[in-house]
């Protein structure tokens, strides 16, 4: 286990934390080793009915890989094959997770962060997030199955746009017109409000909001 992947229960709700607010939330291999384990550890728990991915911190959900490892740890081809096996292991428990899987989106949400938003079933972002892939731009190759994902989503169209133009300037409103999320409301997650539709959400009835 690492501190840079957290893993919470709050209720019904368990959080998973990726926790490098110093890095904007970068994922790190360690990141990925972990996460199997807390997924394991989130769907047998039978009080647990809904997961929520979420970054450390107020700059950004996932800014993507960590670059930094990249001369230790990814540095040849074996690395990257090793590298590959570890994080396809991680991204296959989220994906084959047996419960309800939301994102919360705010600042940065790049690259492989948004890999990992477009992996769950609800995509809900504040305000301030910010949105791309600049894979292009960096001269890498992306993982057909990566974009595959997006095109599902967002239709072939605005995943060009988004592959072709490098941006990281996706505002939330873009995110939104996009589909690329369900939904954008401003500092939803501080409101009472979110909180109880989290809350209603994972015990399966209607949500009483109180406007705050």
């Amino acid at each position: 286990m690492t501190d840079k992947l957290l893993m919470q229960k709050d209720g019904a709700i368990g959080w998973i934390i990726f926790n490098q607010p110093e890095k904007r939330n970068a994922v790190s291999q360690e990141m990925w080793e972990a996460m199997p384990g807390y997924v394991k550890e989130l769907t047998a728990d039978d009080a647990i009915r809904v997961v929520v991915l979420r970054g450390a911190g107020d700059q950004a959900f996932v800014s993507g890989a960590d670059i930094s490892q990249f001369k230790d740890k990814r540095k040849n081809m074996a690395d990257e094959e090793n590298y590959r096996r570890i994080s396809a292991a991680g991204s296959d428990a989220l994906a084959h997770l047996q419960k309800p899987l939301l994102a919360m989106i705010h600042g940065f949400c790049i690259g492989g962060g948004l890999s990992i938003a477009i992996g769950c079933d609800l995509r809900i972002c504040s305000d301030d997030a910010r949105f791309g892939v600049p894979a292009a731009r960096l001269g890498l190759g992306y993982h057909y199955h990566g974009m595959e994902k997006l095109v599902r989503l967002v239709g072939p169209a605005y995943t060009k746009e988004i592959f072709f133009t490098a941006r990281t300037d996706f505002s939330a409103q873009d995110a939104w017109r996009m589909g690329l999320v369900n939904q954008l409301i401003a500092e939803c997650f501080n409101s009472q409000d979110y909180q109880e539709g989290v809350k209603a959400f994972s015990e399966k009835r209607r949500p009483q909001f109180q406007g705050r």
